[in-house]
């Protein structure tokens, strides 16, 4: 950054710099590995424009010896990263994404959504919204779309997926679609829900005690919605007023994963709680890995408990499968 260096106007720990000049220094998420066959789980990857008109890509996924006649579950996936950094094709999410199909044999769409700040929100959910429409289309029958999808994908069995900032978006999209049009084109069976995404500006459980955590993750929201609801607007905090009654989401189940050590964790814990209670329809599961912090297994995935982990979440996923005869 040259004589910019220590120009720093706000440091955003640890994801990104903005200095002074107006510049941005993404410091997290910005390494980049190519699709192709991965050899330790013998899944296939390949990198698609999904909606041209505003370049928005994903990376689709798909196991080798998958068969025309056999569909598999279709899997939405959407990368954490705080809405500011990451993308399908980190190293870290494109393991991870390689483990879960292999795991779960499923295909997956890993939604390259654009980021703040150069594309402010609702930019991501509205990119997310249309990678749903796109694979609504191939109910249609065009010759044009994707051929991973209309050969492998059983589209009556689509699921959402995500971590982080990626559960936040999930839990938009599946309110979003109780009352819409797409609605009635694609039903979701359920979302995997990993350490997710929200906050509020009033403390809760263990940000009592990480004063220090809790200002970061103030300081992450602010930067990425700044308006006048600061924490308390609905897209983080999805309990005031103002934001849509959670008996409205429109999907069968939800698994919700959390870590014990992860400032989030009370968050994602009061969202399972409140959506008992509200008389949503679905399924509700809950599951708490002990010992382990925000993500981890995405920055440690050949660990035991993120084994453990991506294997929960391939049963939640393989719910809808037929039993083999």
């Amino acid at each position: 950054m040259g004589s910019n260096a220590s120009e720093v106007a706000l440091d955003l720990f640890p994801y990104l710099k903005v200095y002074k000049d107006g510049t941005l220094e993404r410091i997290a998420g910005v390494e980049v590995v190519s699709p192709g066959l991965d050899p330790e789980t013998d899944v296939l990857s390949k990198d698609i424009v999904i909606v041209p008109e505003t370049g928005v890509s994903a990376r689709i996924y798909r196991p080798n010896l998958a068969t025309t006649h056999e569909k598999l579950p279709l899997v939405v996936y959407f990368h954490g990263g705080a809405f500011c950094v990451a993308s399908p094709a980190f190293p870290n999410y494109h393991t991870s994404l390689n483990k879960l199909v292999a795991e779960a044999n499923i295909v997956a769409l890993s939604v390259d959504y654009r980021l703040v700040p150069e594309f402010p929100l609702p930019t991501a959910y509205e990119d997310s919204w249309a990678a749903l429409e796109w694979i609504a289309s191939h109910k249609e029958g065009d010759s044009c779309h994707e051929a991973w999808i209309k050969d492998h994908a059983d589209l009556d069995q689509v699921f959402l997926a995500g971590d982080s900032a990626g559960s936040n978006i999930s839990h938009h999209l599946a309110l979003r679609l109780k009352d819409s049009d797409l609605g009635q084109k694609l039903k979701i069976l359920g979302i995997g829900m990993i350490h997710p995404y929200f906050w509020g500006t009033n403390p809760i459980g263990s940000e009592f005690a990480d004063q220090f955590r809790k200002e970061l993750v103030d300081k992450w929201w602010l930067y990425v919605c700044p308006s006048d609801k600061g924490c308390d607007d609905p897209l983080i905090n999805p309990f005031v007023d103002g934001s849509s009654d959670l008996s409205g989401l429109a999907c069968d189940g939800i698994l919700v994963i959390v870590a014990e050590k992860d400032i989030l964790k009370d968050r994602g814990r009061l969202y399972y709680d409140k959506l008992v209670k509200s008389g949503w329809k679905g399924k509700a599961e809950i599951l708490e890995t002990e010992g382990e912090d925000h993500v981890f297994h995405i920055f440690n995935p050949d660990c035991a408990k993120a084994k453990s982990l991506i294997k929960r979440l391939a049963s939640f996923l393989n719910q809808g499968k037929a039993p083999v005869e």
